[in-house]
């Protein structure tokens, strides 16, 4: 596709990135999706096309409508490239990917952003053991391959997706340990501020009971209001070290739980990697505890031609992220003039109505499930940083020395500097350097992201 120039070109294949596209190349616009997946999808709607009848019964009817997104983008004659890893989006608007692992880059006149989110970090004490992992990994693993927990796993955290497996699970036959929620009596009276608007978004909050039903109908023990969480290592047979147990308290009251398999989750958070490295413009979102990029009503940054849809600009869910797609792909039919601005807001109008409608809930959401502070800004003997082994407690004598952010975090201790690029780390640095500084996230800021944005080695890139 070298020296190709395309109308568009959309980055990422889940609900937001399969609707812009669709929406475009239905406008007459030529339009290349790119994916790092082998299929359309993404993460919400991962495997969707080759997922059997047994599976979307298990997944349940949420997932299975991806199957008709999947389809009409099927049929809207854009160009789908799968394992494509985008490394590199430039502020001209060029796009770098690596596929079959040859280097090859386009020319674009607009490009969306639709990279997702990605699950906050939950640093606890032991998170880092064998045996332990993200709800969401847990999720991937069901969606694309059917892979359930051998042993039955405790589920810990907070927010829809841990309640959503757990209910998967059960109908997947798979026996669950025990929920550890985190939410307390205080979260929720923050929430009945924002009831009345939930009350208009009642559908979701059905879905809510409903999840928590099956789970209390199947016997799973939950336990609620749970701190001071640690996981427990063991010695396996061959010698290995693992997890063996999640400890916490509840009101005082000590709590340990046997386990081989724990999987933690306090919600998700947008994907700003891109939009970092293109140096837009973000703000720390306080009600998401988040960095999200400013953008207008169509998504567009402040970097002219380039467009964030669906979660990457604010957690919105898959039906908000499916809308904003659409909608984002009418502004950029409107600018390249394949449709003019009358019809791009007659269009839009029903579309912006929706979207209003579909976020109604977040604000309760987000207040209900708010991560709590002990989670996110862990002891000093908690790692921080995976990649590097960086502890909090490194991170607080660094600012005891000067350092004034993650930026800085680097040079006095590789902190963000392994193979994830401060994708798990990002947040946490932020928070606990902000808390150390007694300053606002929004004063120390975040990593600056510089492509490549996905590895690739030198011989790939000389490739290009």
């Amino acid at each position: 596709m070298a020296a190709d120039t395309v109308d568009v070109a959309v980055i990422g294949a889940g609900p937001a990135g399969l609707a812009a596209a669709t929406q475009a190349a239905r406008a007459g616009l030529s339009v290349v999706l790119l994916d790092e997946q082998e299929a359309v999808g993404g993460q919400i709607y991962r495997a969707i096309e080759r997922s059997d009848a047994q599976r979307r019964e298990i997944l349940g009817p949420d997932y299975a409508a991806g199957a008709a997104l999947a389809s009409e983008f099927a049929r809207s004659g854009a160009r789908y490239v799968p394992n494509a890893s985008v490394w590199q989006v430039t502020r001209e608007r060029s796009v770098h990917y690596l596929k079959d692992g040859k280097v090859s880059s386009f020319e674009a006149r607009r490009v969306v952003l639709a990279t997702g989110a990605l699950e906050r970090p939950f640093p606890i004490p032991g998170w880092t053991l064998p045996g332990v992992m993200t709800a969401g990994a847990a999720q991937i693993l069901l969606k694309s391959a059917g892979e359930v927990p051998a042993e039955p796993p405790i589920l810990v955290g907070c927010g829809p997706l841990l309640y959503l497996l757990g209910w998967q699970y059960v109908r997947a036959g798979v026996p669950i340990r025990a929920l550890v929620d985190t939410t307390r009596h205080e979260d929720r009276w923050r929430a009945k501020r924002h009831m009345l608007s939930a009350l208009r978004a009642w559908p979701y909050l059905s879905k809510g009971l409903q999840l928590m039903r099956t789970l209390r109908d199947a016997g799973v023990a939950m336990h609620e209001a749970a701190d001071e969480l640690r996981v427990e290592s063991g010695i396996d047979e061959d010698g290995s070290e693992r997890a063996r147990a999640l400890n916490f308290s509840v009101r005082g009251v000590s709590h340990r739980i046997e386990a081989n398999v724990i999987l933690l989750h306090q919600g998700v958070v947008p994907n700003t990697q891109f939009t970092h490295s293109l140096r837009a413009s973000h703000k720390w979102d306080e009600a998401q505890l988040c960095f999200a990029p400013l953008t207008d009503q169509w998504g567009e940054l402040d970097v002219p031609g380039i467009f964030v849809a669906g979660d990457g600009g604010g957690i919105g869910g898959a039906q908000a992220a499916e809308t904003q797609g659409e909608v984002t792909a009418l502004a950029i039919a409107a600018q390249l003039g394949a449709i003019d601005t009358a019809a791009r807001n007659r269009s839009a109008a029903p579309l912006l109505r929706r979207l209003a409608e579909v976020m109604r809930i977040r604000p309760f959401l987000d207040s209900l499930y708010r991560p709590r502070d002990e989670n996110r800004m862990p002891k000093d003997e908690v790692i921080v940083c995976r990649c590097e082994e960086v502890t909090a407690g490194e991170l607080r004598s660094f600012v005891k020395l000067g350092c004034l952010g993650p930026n800085q975090a680097k040079s006095f201790g590789r902190c963000g500097m392994g193979p994830c690029q401060g994708r798990l780390c990002g947040l946490t640095v932020t928070e606990v350097i902000a808390d150390a500084r007694s300053v606002p996230p929004e004063t120390v800021g975040y990593y600056r992201i510089r492509p490549p944005i996905k590895p690739l080695t030198l011989g790939e890139l000389a490739g290009e």
